[in-house]
């Protein structure tokens, strides 16, 4: 998995939505992040850790391709704003839902 900045995270999502736009799918996974790097003992003595800021991991997925990043809470707006116009740019493949019709209900005998 590859950690980018931001603005180069988007860049490589938008060439995955591309790369996708006939075929396949990505996948995108959102996370709050402490900036550990490895995971917390389950039993034990537990470690006391307190971040200094809040931090949230993103990351997206195309079969083998896997990019990241980790956005602070001083950069949220922006990014948010950026992502947001990238989703609605590219979310417009998607199949509707056929809508069943309630008078061809069949009656219980």
């Amino acid at each position: 998995m590859v950690l980018l900045e931001n603005d180069s995270f988007l860049t490589e999502l938008t060439r995955l939505f591309q790369k996708c736009r006939s075929s396949g799918s990505v996948v995108i996974t959102l996370k709050k992040y402490d900036g550990r790097t490895k995971p917390t003992p389950r039993k034990g003595n537990p470690e006391t850790f307190e971040p200094a800021d809040n931090k949230c991991l993103i990351r997206a997925s195309e079969g083998k391709k896997k990019i990241s990043t980790v956005v602070s809470t001083k950069e949220v707006i922006k990014f948010q704003m950026a992502y947001s116009n990238l989703l609605r740019a590219h979310m417009d493949g998607l199949k509707k839902k056929d809508k069943k019709s309630k008078s061809k209900k069949t009656k219980a005998t």
